[in-house]
């Protein structure tokens, strides 16, 4: 069972996953995300003012340097999935699924929808990043909605009052509209928040198609495709790439209730798509 500290204040990691699942659940309004952040579990809400208090541009450009130069050593993608599957949550009372049965959820939703293989293997590897937490990250540094650093923060973000703390805040030329930024400057020269999204996009960006690297890297950026709240930074790219981040998000949010996958039975097909796209191994 996963002790609750400063730097783990959620009870499991799935926590976060489940939140965001259930306030931007369809149908619901702008004004009823406000009200459901107000019953977020004491543990959810530590994890934003930490998230929020702590995610400062040089913290992530830091994260950056320590973690894109990928020295965690070369592993297959199966290597790497099981590696995650050792991140075992005993204090969840509502699953009995491990990491990779989680994943294999999301692809396999994917694919009984008859979308391309890619896009299936993306399913499949979309929060192989939380490995970070294996390697001794935070929560907050793993998981999370992301939000540009380096900018003003939006008021769609979730507990946006948490952003007092932040140091950032007291920045003046951080904290206008564009920041360091140019506008519609395109989001591969923004900074998002640090997190499992921008590690699995870097580990895994040349062997996908660009729409993937989309899904991978902006999965998590709920201020933008749930509020569109940054397309002042955006490029049209950007813009006509996030269709494909939209299509992907419905997975992600939605196919924890499907049935538990059986591993030994779709571990050959998932060898097979596995090897179509990626090398024997891959650097971490």
């Amino acid at each position: 069972m996963q002790t609750l500290s400063p730097t783990q204040p959620m009870e499991h990691l799935d926590d976060w996953d489940d939140f965001v699942a259930t306030r931007y659940k369809e149908g619901k309004d702008e004004s009823e995300f406000r009200n459901y952040d107000k019953l977020a579990n004491p543990g959810v809400a530590e994890f934003y003012r930490l998230n929020h208090t702590h995610q400062t541009l040089d913290f992530v450009l830091a994260r950056k340097k320590e973690y894109l130069s990928l020295t965690k050593g070369p592993k297959s993608i199966w290597e790497a999935a099981e590696y995650l599957n050792t991140l075992v949550d005993d204090s969840d009372p509502d699953t009995d699924l491990s990491q990779i049965e989680h994943l294999m959820q999301t692809s396999e939703a994917i694919r009984k929808d008859g979308h391309p293989r890619w896009f299936v293997l993306t399913g499949f590897i979309h929060d192989l990043g939380k490995v970070l937490c294996l390697y001794g990250e935070p929560q907050w540094a793993v998981v999370g909605d992301t939000f540009p650093v380096g900018c003003a923060y939006s008021n769609n973000i979730v507990f946006p009052e948490f952003f007092a703390a932040n140091p950032d805040i007291k920045v003046p030329e951080l904290q206008t509209k564009y920041g360091i930024y140019e506008p519609n400057c395109g989001l591969e020269n923004v900074h998002l928040s640090w997190g499992h999204d921008e590690y699995i996009y870097f580990a895994t960006k040349n062997y996908l198609p660009e729409s993937a690297q989309y899904m991978l890297r902006y999965h998590s950026f709920y201020p933008q495709h749930k509020h569109n709240a940054y397309r002042h930074l955006m490029s049209d790219h950007d813009v006509k790439m996030f269709d494909w981040v939209d299509k992907f998000n419905r997975y992600d949010l939605y196919s924890k209730g499907s049935a538990k996958p059986d591993i030994k039975a779709l571990k050959p097909y998932y060898d097979d798509l596995i090897a179509e796209f990626f090398p024997a191994k891959i650097n971490w």
